[in-house]
């Protein structure tokens, strides 16, 4: 696909910058707040159950486990479009794709709260993680394009706080309104929220300069993933991805069991009241890309991988103030990894790296749905230091991921 000879308007329609989008830029800004607020969104709507688990249990009489898949519905549906979606990126184009996934997720969300069985419930749910797969699939390959290499860093970090931010609010929000309302209710007002984010992003997103449209063959798609699984980084990279998002997924699933059992006993609103932790997560991610682009991501991701693992630890405590604090070291850790191993990953992959991000991308969200419901069998055969055991052997091996990428050669850029 060819550039258009007259401007393309931006988003305050100035004519948008022919040139990469350079930090601190009226452009820069206005794409940096749209994905921000497109990441936002994406999270609300997709954890936005996580906090009603317990609740969504007793209704629909399900096991804990069960009702998980509430999430693991949504997040595996994602996980298994993202490549589909990155192919439909590279022929349409990145706006069009992110725009429409945004609009046809907010209309799935406010559906989701008619429901009257579980069964529709779970349906509903991985079809808007189908949709859902359009933002992030295009994402990563929009920021890799448009944005200046010296700036992706930090493009990419508020990128992800955006996510942090969404799945912060999204279950705070869910978990009040449940307690206030009804779980109905909420998933309502998750819809209204993405609705307003689509508004916003459709208008506010800087037209693309630098896509350029790549036919969508299967011998094409062959050859690209067979490259990408050929590098020495990227492969370890998808790996990581399942990894921590797993251990992510599977702690925050059954930690409103624990927090609402004995001896904690909390309310529906003290136990959402934990996902505000997610504040260090968007702080994480906006910091973290900064200290990528000055020091490196190999020297940065194992650093941020050894945090996770500490968290983790400190969650065994009994004391809720420890328990408290094991939570947020461990969000910290995570975000700045995920920030941390997908800016690499956009910065090796070049002009493969809308395929690349899906690859990253499903193997992301798949480890949130595999790990985080087996993590389910693990809480109810074991409780929490059985749940902690199962998630501390995949924080090691994530840790020796992050000690051999140090040590591969870079590519170009990467």
């Amino acid at each position: 696909m060819s550039v258009p000879a007259s401007p393309t308007l931006g988003a305050a329609g100035a004519p948008a910058p022919s040139g990469p989008l350079e930090a601190g830029t009226p452009a820069f800004r206005h794409a940096s707040l749209a994905m921000f607020l497109g990441g936002f969104a994406t999270f609300a709507m997709l954890y936005g159950t996580q906090p009603m688990l317990p609740l969504l249990a007793s209704v629909f009489e399900v096991s804990p486990a069960h009702a998980s898949l509430s999430v693991s519905a949504g997040t595996g549906a994602l996980a298994l479009s993202l490549i589909p979606a990155s192919v439909l990126s590279d022929r349409y184009g990145r706006e069009p794709v992110m725009k429409l996934a945004l609009a046809l997720a907010a209309v799935i969300a406010l559906a989701s709260a008619a429901v009257t069985d579980f069964t529709t419930l779970l349906v509903l749910r991985a079809l808007l993680g189908v949709v859902l797969a359009g933002l992030p699939a295009a994402a990563m390959a929009y920021l890799g394009e448009e944005v200046a290499p010296n700036a992706q860093g930090r493009a990419m970090g508020l990128y992800i706080a955006g996510n942090a931010c969404g799945g912060m609010s999204g279950r705070f929000l869910a978990a009040l309104v449940t307690e206030w309302g009804s779980w109905r209710l909420a998933l309502v007002v998750l819809g209204v929220l993405g609705g307003i984010a689509a508004v916003v992003f459709w208008r506010g997103l800087p037209a693309s300069r630098h896509f350029r449209a790549r036919a969508a063959t299967p011998m094409r798609i062959l050859r690209d993933a067979l490259a990408i699984f050929r590098d020495a980084g990227l492969p370890w990279l998808f790996l990581t991805a399942f990894l921590i998002m797993g251990a992510f997924v599977g702690l925050y699933n059954y930690l409103g069991f624990r927090l609402q059992g004995a001896p904690y006993n909390l309310g529906q609103i003290a136990t959402g009241s934990i996902f505000l932790l997610y504040l260090l997560g968007t702080w994480a991610s906006a910091w973290v890309g900064r200290l990528a682009d000055r020091f490196g991501r190999r020297n940065v991701l194992w650093m941020m991988v050894c945090l996770m693992g500490a968290g983790l630890a400190l969650t065994l405590a009994e004391p809720l103030p420890l328990l408290v604090l094991g939570m947020g070291v461990f969000t910290f850790g995570f975000f700045a990894t995920h920030t941390t191993a997908s800016g690499w990953v956009s910065r090796r992959a070049q002009e493969r790296r809308a395929l690349a991000a899906a690859l990253y991308l499903s193997a992301y969200y798949l480890g949130g749905s595999v790990i985080g419901s087996a993590a389910g069998l693990a809480w109810s055969d074991a409780g929490w230091g059985g749940l902690v055991l199962l998630l501390g052997l995949g924080a090691l091996l994530t840790l020796a991921l992050a000690l051999w990428l140090r040590r591969i050669p870079q590519v170009q850029t990467g």
